[in-house]
């Protein structure tokens, strides 16, 4: 396995000082930073991170490059009222498709004050949502996604709240489970705030955030199954 020893402080510091200086000026000059604290280490994480995400159970991908599984710094803004140009974030992307933002993944962040991390499928398209719902009737494949939740849970991450308020049409009220039906896409992930845990600047960063992925596998499956 590639030897990856780490994110430095200095990775942290580039981060923090991008969120107060988020323009193009400030970046151009600090650009050998984001080179060397931005771009080289997550490159190196990612590649490191390689041969164990290829070993899960769907294999995961894990492409050293920027738009594989480096998301770019730069943002769209052509529809956002924000118009500060770079995320001051490193966004990586795992996933076990044929494309990194069309099906389900695990996704690690680190921003200025900690790190987070989560998986699932952000957005159902019409024919996945309806195999979705489809699925969630049948009492093996939705205990089998409640056991995926819980075992996410065990490291941190939960649901955010459905998007509809109300059940869909032609489904009966289930206490029990019923509120899975008004999601329109599944996406389990830390919520208690960003978390700096002392592994992130270590070689044990794989192997915890392996551990993670691992966690979240089920999840991953059943939602990459869809």
């Amino acid at each position: 396995m590639p030897r990856f020893n780490g994110f430095s402080p200095e990775t942290f510091s580039f981060l923090s000082d991008l969120k107060e200086n988020n323009r193009r000026s400030w970046f151009e000059a600090n650009r050998d930073r984001y080179e060397a604290h931005w771009k080289a280490p997550a490159l190196a994480f990612i590649e490191a991170l390689g041969p164990g995400m290829a070993a899960m159970e769907p294999g995961m991908k894990a492409e050293a490059k920027l738009n594989g599984s480096l998301r770019r710094i730069n943002r769209d803004v052509r529809f956002s009222a924000d118009k500060s140009p770079y995320e001051p974030m490193v966004h990586l992307i795992f996933w076990p498709g044929e494309h990194p933002n069309r099906g389900a993944g695990f996704h690690f962040v680190l921003n200025a004050d900690g790190v987070g991390y989560g998986a699932g499928r952000w957005s159902f398209d019409r024919p996945v949502l309806g195999r979705y719902r489809e699925r969630l009737t049948n009492p093996a494949d939705r205990e089998a996604l409640l056991a995926a939740l819980g075992q996410a849970a065990s490291v941190g991450c939960h649901l955010d709240e459905p998007h509809l308020k109300k059940l869909p049409k032609g489904f009966e009220p289930a206490p029990e489970w019923d509120y899975l039906l008004r999601y329109k896409g599944i996406v389990a992930r830390t919520m208690e705030g960003r978390l700096m845990p002392d592994w992130i600047g270590t070689e044990k960063a794989i192997d915890e955030v392996l551990d993670r992925t691992r966690a979240l596998m089920p999840l991953i499956g059943w939602l990459h199954a869809l």
